[in-house]
């Protein structure tokens, strides 16, 4: 599934980006009256956009608790695959 503005993948898609693509394609939606092809594909496109939306927030709550408070009080980030900090529990 794409960005139908700039052929640019949904997985591609920045935080912000994806928001803004979701929010226009539940406007869309909450419009009525669209042909069942274009609101079918509308929902499939909301839905990829949720997903892609909920993974990117879920990498960002794992970068967060992987902060470790360091000697001195400094923060270090450690960056993990979401997988691997599930593993790691």
């Amino acid at each position: 599934m794409t960005e139908p503005n700039d052929g640019t993948p949904i997985t591609q898609l920045s935080f912000d980006d994806a928001l803004a693509a979701f929010q226009r394609t539940v406007a869309e939606l909450e419009t009525g009256g669209l042909p069942l092809e274009r609101a079918l594909a509308l929902f499939e496109r909301g839905t990829a956009l949720h997903e892609h939306l909920a993974r990117l927030l879920t990498e960002a709550e794992l970068k967060v608790q992987q902060l470790v408070t360091r000697a001195g009080g400094a923060l270090e980030t450690i960056d993990v695959a979401p997988d691997a900090a599930r593993d790691a529990e």
